[in-house]
């Protein structure tokens, strides 16, 4: 009789086992349910839509591949952010991704190395950190150029002349975001040689490149924040620009190109011509602006396609694979850009996703990939 008793409970035992086991499955070597490895999301702030959409993108495709995602918001505080990170590290994530307000963020990522999480820096790089091994991001330097080149066509420069020149005054990003200075940078590329052929004339502060810390920081936007750009431009209007009718405005992104432009609307000298004026991040109230010819261009950064890809990153980074590769991404190394993967203490591995220009011609390729959502498409305008 014990012997019969003893082989059930084996077999129990055996079945309970099998069980558990079937339990643990999940895509991306992730277990399901509660026991599914842990990816902290840290964004940093609500301000600026697209960090809303990238914070809700990264969740679905972490729980697609089967890991747990907790998502964060630093509401503009990096201290708030830095907070957020240390909790995320005491649920016990594996993994980070953190797209950062300033550098004092790497404190907290000095703490994720300690526990031997994995950080990635996400459109963002974090500066002054040797702690963590991946950036990923679009090619900065090149949604510069495109909107260089978007100016560069708006105003025909290719046939403007030294006597009589094209006017322009120049805004850039955030000084504590990185990615600034690379969109800067990119768009001068561009726009350098006719000003330097006297084609096109600068109203206000001209650094040649963001390597002149001091004009930068007096065309730089704090935080990017929209107010700071529209009391800059109405001050440049009633000030520098007075004599002379602007033909362009370099906005590094949208919400500052609808402030700026909200602001020369108010002025009668542009009641019938608005500049030309450049953006960045597709979003749906400038996209009606661009389909109403308000706002010349903006640069379209699919930030759902770089959530998948940081996804596709992170799941292999945790598989343990040794050199990660992401469809569609290119190693800033391979095209001679290392520098986008400088933190200043180290050179990280930095992948980098294509932007797309976006012109009153093809102002639907956002909604048609998605990227604008119906409830924007109607409040908008955009049908």
């Amino acid at each position: 009789m014990k012997k019969i008793c003893l082989a059930l409970i084996i077999l129990l035992a055996a079945g309970s086992f099998v069980f558990a086991s079937g339990q643990q499955g999940g895509s991306g070597g992730a277990a399901g349910g509660a026991q599914a490895p842990l990816i902290g999301l840290a964004m940093p702030e609500t301000t600026v839509l697209r960090w809303v959409k990238d914070g809700a993108s990264l969740k679905a495709e972490a729980e697609k591949r089967g890991y747990r995602a907790e998502l964060q918001f630093g509401n503009g505080d990096q201290v708030l952010q830095n907070q957020q990170i240390g909790n995320l590290l005491t649920q016990g994530a594996k993994l980070l991704v953190i797209g950062q307000l300033n550098d004092g963020v790497a404190s907290a990522v000095a703490d994720a190395a300690r526990d031997n999480v994995a950080v990635i820096a996400y459109d963002r790089i974090i500066q002054n950190s040797a702690d963590y091994d991946y950036y990923i991001t679009f090619n900065n330097f090149k949604v510069g150029q495109l909107q260089g080149q978007g100016i560069e066509a708006g105003l025909n420069l290719k046939s403007a002349t030294a006597a009589n020149p094209k006017y322009i005054t120049l805004f850039a990003g955030s000084p504590t975001d990185g990615n600034a200075f690379f969109f800067y940078d990119g768009a001068m590329s561009i726009l350098n040689p006719y000003v330097q052929s006297g084609a096109l004339k600068v109203v206000g502060p001209y650094p040649e490149t963001s390597k002149d810390t001091a004009n930068f920081q007096r065309i730089a936007t704090e935080g990017w924040l929209p107010n700071i750009a529209k009391t800059r431009m109405e001050n440049l209007l009633s000030g520098d620009a007075r004599s002379v009718t602007l033909d362009a405005v370099l906005a590094p992104n949208d919400t500052l190109a609808r402030a700026i432009i909200e602001a020369v609307s108010a002025d009668a000298k542009y009641t019938n011509k608005l500049p030309i004026v450049s953006g960045q991040d597709a979003e749906a109230a400038s996209l009606a602006m661009i389909k109403n010819g308000q706002q010349y261009m903006t640069v379209f950064k699919d930030t759902a396609k770089l959530a998948e890809a940081a996804m596709i990153l992170a799941d292999q980074i945790l598989k343990g694979v040794a050199n990660p590769s992401v469809p569609g991404a290119v190693l800033a190394s391979s095209i001679g850009l290392e520098s986008i993967g400088d933190t200043g203490r180290k050179v990280v591995k930095a992948y980098l996703l294509d932007p797309i220009n976006i012109t009153q011609a093809n102002w639907r390729d956002p909604i048609n990939a998605g990227f604008i959502t119906p409830e924007e498409v109607t409040a908008n305008n955009l049908q």
